[in-house]
């Protein structure tokens, strides 16, 4: 299995009667510890990541486990997991689901994850809300620097056109990428930025940044809907297995809501599939093409509607 960039990732969903989170699946790869405590676990209002970002009601980035609110601690440690953020969905002012993505910082490859937000003042700036970046500190400390305008550098771009932007060399995109230079001394070349909205009004960007080593993921695809077809269709994917990025183009049927790609766009929510090869048609061709055991199928919205789904195979 190749190492990635993301390790692994969590679905909460609220109970019937909504006073708690309780587990609504995931995909840990090797982390069987770690998913067999995941499976006993529910979290109030406020507790741990996935209530933080509950309560909060935005994007909430952990950047370091021990000394947190974290409750996993023990083992995300001797699961490889460095860092993690909580991405809740809403509709209306109704949780639907919170989802947690975890990643860790390899000793021979660099990556970095990082929350970016629009200025609360509404002066069209982005500013760093929190990020971890292992080893890379120089690039961290720009980081910290940084203020983006609308449609400038990766989160700039995300937040400008509400899709996500992925990036496959980051020192060799000054016109795209305001930190060049830093991300090229810390080695990292391959980039991915999500939109995401939070229920106070602001527009978050999440960013996903590693090196070619330590790829972000198995592969990562983007789909679009095909409106005259009542199809998706897939625009984009990218892979370091496959030579990398591709525009060969597939298609999938709304008609049949099946698949964790077709249920993200039609139900507004992440899906994880643990077992891709159920899938059918081109993600289950992708899937068996890289030996990926798991797929996350994330909706991208845009004024309460689904924009595009952003599939991940770890």
């Amino acid at each position: 299995m190749t190492a990635t960039f993301i390790k692994a990732a969590e679905l909460w969903i609220p109970s019937h009667d909504g006073s708690l989170l309780e587990f609504g699946g995931g995909a840990f790869g090797t982390a069987r510890r770690f998913a067999a405590i995941s499976r006993e676990l529910c979290f109030g209002r406020g507790e741990g990541l996935p209530g933080r970002a509950w309560e909060e009601r935005r994007p909430i980035l952990l950047p370091q486990f021990e000394g947190s609110f974290f409750r996993r601690n023990a083992a995300a440690k001797a699961a490889g997991f460095t860092c993690a953020i909580a991405l809740p969905t809403f509709v209306d002012d109704r949780l639907i689901s919170v989802l947690v993505i975890f990643c860790g910082h390899e000793a021979k490859g660099r990556g970095a994850l990082e929350l970016w937000r629009d200025d609360a003042a509404g002066r069209g700036e982005m500013t760093l809300v929190d990020g971890a970046f292992g080893q890379a500190q120089t690039f961290e400390t720009i980081s910290r620097q940084t203020q983006l305008q609308r449609g400038a550098g990766l989160p700039g771009q995300a937040w400008l056109s509400g899709h996500a932007v992925f990036l496959d060399d980051l020192p060799a995109s000054p016109g795209r990428f305001v930190r060049t230079r830093q991300a090229a001394a810390a080695g990292l070349q391959r980039g991915l930025a999500i939109p995401f909205a939070s229920q106070q009004g602001e527009r978050h960007v999440v960013t996903f940044l590693a090196a070619a080593d330590l790829p972000l993921a198995g592969r990562i695809e983007q789909w679009t809907l095909d409106e005259p077809e009542a199809r998706l269709r897939r625009v984009f994917a990218f892979s370091e297995l496959h030579g990398g990025a591709s525009r060969i183009e597939a298609t999938l049927p709304l008609s049949t809501p099946s698949g964790s790609i077709v249920k993200a766009w039609t139900r507004g929510t992440p899906v994880i599939n643990d077992w891709p090869a159920d899938e059918s048609g081109a993600p289950a061709a992708a899937a068996a093409s890289i030996g990926a055991w798991a797929l996350l199928a994330i909706p991208v919205m845009s004024k309460g509607s689904v924009v595009e789904v952003v599939a991940l195979y770890l």
